[in-house]
Protein backbone atom coordinates (compact mmCIF):
# COMPACT_ATOMS: atom_id res chain seq x y z
CA UNK A 1 0.00 0.00 0.00
CA UNK A 2 1.43 3.71 -0.79
CA UNK A 3 2.54 5.36 2.06
CA UNK A 4 0.18 8.59 1.63
CA UNK A 5 -2.59 9.56 4.00
CA UNK A 6 -5.00 11.53 2.25
CA UNK A 7 -8.49 13.17 3.37
CA UNK A 8 -10.73 16.00 2.83
CA UNK A 9 -9.93 19.65 5.08
CA UNK A 10 -13.87 19.81 7.41
CA UNK A 11 -15.42 23.11 7.74
CA UNK A 12 -13.84 23.53 11.06
CA UNK A 13 -11.16 24.19 9.60
CA UNK A 14 -11.44 26.81 7.01
CA UNK A 15 -9.05 29.46 7.75
CA UNK A 16 -6.78 27.75 9.74
CA UNK A 17 -2.97 27.26 8.81
CA UNK A 18 -1.85 23.65 7.84
CA UNK A 19 0.99 23.66 10.19
CA UNK A 20 -1.40 24.33 13.12
CA UNK A 21 -4.25 21.73 11.84
CA UNK A 22 -1.75 19.14 11.61
CA UNK A 23 -0.40 19.26 15.23
CA UNK A 24 -4.04 19.69 16.47
CA UNK A 25 -5.12 16.51 14.44
CA UNK A 26 -1.97 14.55 14.87
CA UNK A 27 -0.17 15.22 18.15
CA UNK A 28 2.71 12.51 17.52
CA UNK A 29 4.70 15.75 15.68
CA UNK A 30 4.33 19.35 17.25
CA UNK A 31 3.82 22.53 15.24
CA UNK A 32 7.39 22.64 14.81
CA UNK A 33 7.74 18.57 13.71
CA UNK A 34 4.80 19.30 11.39
CA UNK A 35 6.96 22.76 9.96
CA UNK A 36 9.94 20.48 9.24
CA UNK A 37 7.33 17.73 7.46
CA UNK A 38 5.60 20.40 5.34
CA UNK A 39 9.29 22.44 4.50
CA UNK A 40 10.49 18.61 3.50
CA UNK A 41 7.49 18.32 0.79
CA UNK A 42 6.12 15.63 2.45
CA UNK A 43 2.81 17.82 2.85
CA UNK A 44 0.76 18.57 -0.28
CA UNK A 45 -2.57 20.78 -0.37
CA UNK A 46 -4.91 19.82 -3.68
CA UNK A 47 -1.84 17.98 -4.88
CA UNK A 48 0.00 21.05 -5.02
CA UNK A 49 3.62 21.95 -2.47
CA UNK A 50 2.62 24.10 0.68
CA UNK A 51 3.94 26.24 3.63
CA UNK A 52 3.60 26.49 7.32
CA UNK A 53 1.06 29.00 7.29
CA UNK A 54 -0.34 28.19 3.96
CA UNK A 55 -4.55 28.64 4.64
CA UNK A 56 -6.81 25.60 4.42
CA UNK A 57 -10.23 25.71 3.07
CA UNK A 58 -13.02 23.65 3.46
CA UNK A 59 -12.80 20.78 0.81
CA UNK A 60 -9.31 20.88 0.30
CA UNK A 61 -7.49 17.86 -0.40
CA UNK A 62 -4.70 17.98 2.22
CA UNK A 63 -2.34 14.70 1.59
CA UNK A 64 1.03 13.85 3.69
CA UNK A 65 3.43 11.08 2.72
CA UNK A 66 4.94 9.49 6.37
CA UNK A 67 8.67 8.72 7.35
CA UNK A 68 9.66 6.27 5.35
CA UNK A 69 11.51 4.14 8.71
CA UNK A 70 10.66 0.34 9.09
CA UNK A 71 7.49 0.06 10.97
CA UNK A 72 8.15 -1.43 13.94
CA UNK A 73 6.11 -5.20 14.70
CA UNK A 74 2.84 -5.50 15.75
CA UNK A 75 0.54 -8.09 16.28
CA UNK A 76 -2.32 -8.72 13.33
CA UNK A 77 -4.57 -11.11 15.58
CA UNK A 78 -8.06 -9.69 14.35
CA UNK A 79 -11.49 -11.01 15.49
CA UNK A 80 -14.69 -9.86 13.32
CA UNK A 81 -17.40 -9.71 15.53
CA UNK A 82 -19.74 -8.46 13.71
CA UNK A 83 -20.36 -7.27 9.80
CA UNK A 84 -23.15 -5.78 8.36
CA UNK A 85 -23.60 -3.32 5.76
CA UNK A 86 -23.18 -0.22 7.96
CA UNK A 87 -20.81 -1.75 11.21
CA UNK A 88 -17.92 -3.57 11.37
CA UNK A 89 -17.29 -4.69 15.34
CA UNK A 90 -13.43 -6.18 15.56
CA UNK A 91 -11.82 -7.31 18.66
CA UNK A 92 -7.86 -6.35 18.03
CA UNK A 93 -4.75 -7.64 19.57
CA UNK A 94 -2.87 -5.33 22.40
CA UNK A 95 -0.24 -4.13 19.94
CA UNK A 96 -1.94 -2.49 17.34
CA UNK A 97 -2.60 1.10 16.57
CA UNK A 98 -5.94 2.39 15.03
CA UNK A 99 -4.58 4.60 13.01
CA UNK A 100 -1.27 5.55 11.56
CA UNK A 101 1.16 7.81 13.20
CA UNK A 102 4.47 7.84 13.62
CA UNK A 103 6.55 5.15 12.82
CA UNK A 104 3.16 3.21 11.99
CA UNK A 105 1.28 3.46 8.69
CA UNK A 106 1.01 0.08 6.59
CA UNK A 107 1.51 -1.74 10.40
CA UNK A 108 -2.11 0.08 11.31
CA UNK A 109 -5.93 -1.31 11.58
CA UNK A 110 -6.78 1.41 9.21
CA UNK A 111 -4.43 -0.19 6.53
CA UNK A 112 -5.82 -3.45 7.45
CA UNK A 113 -9.64 -2.49 7.21
CA UNK A 114 -8.28 -0.41 3.56
CA UNK A 115 -6.35 -3.60 2.29
CA UNK A 116 -7.99 -6.93 3.88
CA UNK A 117 -11.59 -5.75 3.98
CA UNK A 118 -11.67 -3.41 1.24
CA UNK A 119 -13.21 -0.32 3.44
CA UNK A 120 -12.53 3.05 1.02
CA UNK A 121 -14.63 5.03 3.62
CA UNK A 122 -15.18 4.29 7.42
CA UNK A 123 -14.64 6.22 10.58
CA UNK A 124 -13.74 4.46 14.24
CA UNK A 125 -16.74 5.51 16.30
CA UNK A 126 -14.44 4.53 19.37
CA UNK A 127 -10.63 4.89 19.46
CA UNK A 128 -8.22 2.33 21.98
CA UNK A 129 -4.32 3.10 21.97
CA UNK A 130 -2.33 0.77 20.45
CA UNK A 131 -1.52 -1.37 23.59
CA UNK A 132 -5.10 -1.68 24.50
CA UNK A 133 -6.88 -5.03 23.45
CA UNK A 134 -10.36 -5.51 22.64
CA UNK A 135 -13.20 -4.08 20.80
CA UNK A 136 -13.31 -1.85 18.10
CA UNK A 137 -16.32 0.03 16.39
CA UNK A 138 -16.13 0.57 13.14
CA UNK A 139 -18.95 3.00 11.12
CA UNK A 140 -18.82 2.10 6.79
CA UNK A 141 -20.85 5.48 6.06
CA UNK A 142 -21.21 9.07 7.18
CA UNK A 143 -24.90 8.37 8.34
CA UNK A 144 -23.65 5.60 10.61
CA UNK A 145 -20.85 7.94 11.93
CA UNK A 146 -22.96 10.72 13.02
CA UNK A 147 -25.73 7.92 14.46
CA UNK A 148 -22.94 6.68 16.44
CA UNK A 149 -21.20 9.76 17.48
CA UNK A 150 -24.26 11.04 18.70
CA UNK A 151 -24.99 8.19 20.81
CA UNK A 152 -22.06 8.46 22.40
CA UNK A 153 -21.72 12.41 22.78
CA UNK A 154 -25.44 11.87 24.23
CA UNK A 155 -23.67 9.50 26.33
CA UNK A 156 -26.10 6.58 25.40
CA UNK A 157 -23.64 4.26 25.26
CA UNK A 158 -22.27 2.11 27.96
CA UNK A 159 -18.45 1.16 27.76
CA UNK A 160 -16.89 -1.32 29.93
CA UNK A 161 -13.42 -1.88 30.38
CA UNK A 162 -11.48 -4.68 32.39
CA UNK A 163 -7.59 -3.79 34.00
CA UNK A 164 -5.37 -5.74 35.92
CA UNK A 165 -3.54 -3.06 38.47
CA UNK A 166 -1.27 -2.54 40.82
CA UNK A 167 -2.96 -3.05 44.35
CA UNK A 168 -3.91 -4.83 47.38
CA UNK A 169 -6.93 -2.91 48.56
CA UNK A 170 -8.70 -1.85 45.57
CA UNK A 171 -12.48 -0.97 47.32
CA UNK A 172 -15.31 -3.45 46.14
CA UNK A 173 -17.01 -0.07 43.83
CA UNK A 174 -15.61 3.15 43.43
CA UNK A 175 -16.52 6.29 41.72
CA UNK A 176 -14.73 9.02 40.47
CA UNK A 177 -15.44 12.34 39.21
CA UNK A 178 -12.70 15.10 38.44
CA UNK A 179 -10.86 17.12 35.96
CA UNK A 180 -7.78 16.32 33.21
CA UNK A 181 -5.64 18.33 32.91
CA UNK A 182 -1.67 18.18 31.34
CA UNK A 183 0.67 16.82 33.72
CA UNK A 184 3.33 19.84 33.73
CA UNK A 185 5.19 18.00 36.43
CA UNK A 186 6.21 15.26 33.73
CA UNK A 187 8.94 15.21 31.74
CA UNK A 188 6.55 13.87 29.10
CA UNK A 189 4.56 16.38 27.08
CA UNK A 190 1.58 14.11 26.58
CA UNK A 191 0.91 12.76 29.81
CA UNK A 192 -1.89 13.93 31.59
CA UNK A 193 -2.89 14.38 35.59
CA UNK A 194 -6.67 13.60 37.33
CA UNK A 195 -7.58 16.24 39.86
CA UNK A 196 -10.47 14.92 41.97
CA UNK A 197 -13.58 17.08 42.00
CA UNK A 198 -13.15 19.39 45.24
CA UNK A 199 -9.20 18.73 45.39
CA UNK A 200 -7.28 22.37 46.85
CA UNK A 201 -5.61 22.38 43.05
CA UNK A 202 -9.13 22.34 41.01
CA UNK A 203 -7.87 23.92 37.38
CA UNK A 204 -8.81 26.76 36.19
CA UNK A 205 -7.00 25.94 32.75
CA UNK A 206 -9.82 25.92 29.75
CA UNK A 207 -7.96 23.25 28.81
CA UNK A 208 -9.23 20.91 31.58
CA UNK A 209 -11.59 18.20 30.70
CA UNK A 210 -13.94 16.97 33.24
CA UNK A 211 -14.16 13.05 33.78
CA UNK A 212 -16.35 10.30 35.26
CA UNK A 213 -15.52 6.93 35.75
CA UNK A 214 -16.73 3.93 37.82
CA UNK A 215 -14.94 1.32 38.80
CA UNK A 216 -15.64 -1.92 40.18
CA UNK A 217 -13.32 -4.78 42.07
CA UNK A 218 -13.56 -8.01 39.86
CA UNK A 219 -10.79 -10.06 42.00
CA UNK A 220 -7.90 -9.31 44.21
CA UNK A 221 -4.11 -11.87 44.70
CA UNK A 222 -1.00 -11.31 45.50
CA UNK A 223 -0.71 -7.38 44.60
CA UNK A 224 -2.72 -7.31 41.40
CA UNK A 225 -6.22 -6.73 41.50
CA UNK A 226 -8.35 -7.03 37.81
CA UNK A 227 -11.24 -4.59 37.65
CA UNK A 228 -13.81 -3.31 35.69
CA UNK A 229 -13.92 0.16 34.40
CA UNK A 230 -16.57 2.12 33.00
CA UNK A 231 -16.22 5.64 31.78
CA UNK A 232 -18.96 8.20 31.71
CA UNK A 233 -16.68 10.49 29.74
CA UNK A 234 -15.07 9.90 26.70
CA UNK A 235 -11.43 11.16 27.65
CA UNK A 236 -8.17 10.85 26.30
CA UNK A 237 -6.22 8.56 28.34
CA UNK A 238 -9.10 8.30 31.05
CA UNK A 239 -8.97 5.28 32.64
CA UNK A 240 -4.91 5.07 32.85
CA UNK A 241 -4.23 8.58 35.06
CA UNK A 242 -7.26 7.90 36.76
CA UNK A 243 -5.93 5.17 38.35
CA UNK A 244 -2.73 6.35 38.11
CA UNK A 245 -4.19 9.41 40.81
CA UNK A 246 -5.37 6.46 43.00
CA UNK A 247 -2.55 4.85 43.56
CA UNK A 248 -3.86 1.71 41.17
CA UNK A 249 -1.33 2.40 37.83
CA UNK A 250 -2.04 -0.20 35.74
CA UNK A 251 -0.31 -3.03 35.22
CA UNK A 252 2.39 -2.58 32.08
CA UNK A 253 1.86 0.90 31.51
CA UNK A 254 4.77 2.55 30.76
CA UNK A 255 3.40 5.95 30.92
CA UNK A 256 0.64 5.65 33.64
CA UNK A 257 2.42 3.10 35.55
CA UNK A 258 4.61 2.32 38.42
CA UNK A 259 7.60 4.49 36.73
CA UNK A 260 7.03 6.99 33.91
CA UNK A 261 10.82 6.49 33.02
CA UNK A 262 10.18 3.30 31.95
CA UNK A 263 8.50 5.23 28.76
CA UNK A 264 11.54 7.37 28.01
CA UNK A 265 13.78 3.97 28.09
CA UNK A 266 11.32 2.15 25.80
CA UNK A 267 10.88 4.78 23.29
CA UNK A 268 14.89 4.85 23.40
CA UNK A 269 14.85 0.79 23.30
CA UNK A 270 16.80 0.68 26.29
CA UNK A 271 14.87 -1.12 28.54
CA UNK A 272 16.58 -3.32 30.67
CA UNK A 273 15.20 -6.44 31.97
CA UNK A 274 14.58 -5.44 35.18
CA UNK A 275 12.43 -2.40 34.08
CA UNK A 276 10.41 -5.68 32.45
CA UNK A 277 9.95 -7.34 35.13
CA UNK A 278 8.69 -3.90 36.98
CA UNK A 279 6.26 -3.83 34.08
CA UNK A 280 5.32 -8.12 34.48
CA UNK A 281 3.40 -7.31 30.95
CA UNK A 282 5.12 -5.99 27.77
CA UNK A 283 1.91 -4.20 27.58
CA UNK A 284 -0.71 -1.78 29.74
CA UNK A 285 -2.95 -4.79 30.74
CA UNK A 286 -6.15 -2.77 29.88
CA UNK A 287 -8.88 -3.91 27.70
CA UNK A 288 -12.21 -2.85 25.90
CA UNK A 289 -14.69 -5.35 26.54
CA UNK A 290 -17.97 -4.54 26.40
CA UNK A 291 -20.19 -2.04 24.73
CA UNK A 292 -24.01 -1.30 24.97
CA UNK A 293 -26.01 0.83 22.15
CA UNK A 294 -28.48 0.95 19.41
CA UNK A 295 -28.05 -0.37 16.17
CA UNK A 296 -27.86 2.88 14.29
CA UNK A 297 -30.25 1.88 11.47
CA UNK A 298 -32.47 -1.06 13.49
CA UNK A 299 -32.77 1.15 16.27
CA UNK A 300 -32.59 -2.27 17.74
CA UNK A 301 -29.94 -3.06 21.11
CA UNK A 302 -26.42 -4.06 20.49
CA UNK A 303 -24.15 -5.94 23.45
CA UNK A 304 -20.89 -6.67 23.25
CA UNK A 305 -19.29 -8.62 25.93
CA UNK A 306 -15.63 -9.60 25.50
CA UNK A 307 -13.54 -12.16 27.16
CA UNK A 308 -10.40 -11.39 28.72
CA UNK A 309 -7.81 -11.78 26.48
CA UNK A 310 -4.51 -14.47 26.83
CA UNK A 311 -1.86 -12.50 27.82
CA UNK A 312 -3.91 -10.84 30.85
CA UNK A 313 -4.91 -14.24 31.66
CA UNK A 314 -2.02 -15.70 32.06
CA UNK A 315 -0.49 -13.07 33.97
CA UNK A 316 -3.58 -13.69 36.60
CA UNK A 317 -2.70 -17.60 36.29
CA UNK A 318 0.55 -17.00 37.88
CA UNK A 319 -0.46 -15.49 40.78
CA UNK A 320 -3.22 -18.29 41.96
Amino acid sequence: MKREMVFEVPETADGTAVADFLAARFPYHDRAGWCDRIEAGAVTINEKPCVSETSLRTGDRLSYEPDSRPEPPVDFNIVIISDDDDLLLINKSGNLPCHPGGRYFNHTLWAWLKKEQGLEYFTFVNRIDRETSGLVVIAKNFATSENCRKQFSGRKVVKCYQALVEATDFPAELETVGWLVADTDSAIRKKRKFIPDGASDTPSSADAEWAETKFRLIKQCNGIALIEAEPHTGRLHQIRATLLALGYPIVGDKLYGVDETLFLRFCKDTLTDTDRARLRMERQALHASGLSFRHPKFGKPVAIDLDLPDDMQQLLMTLL
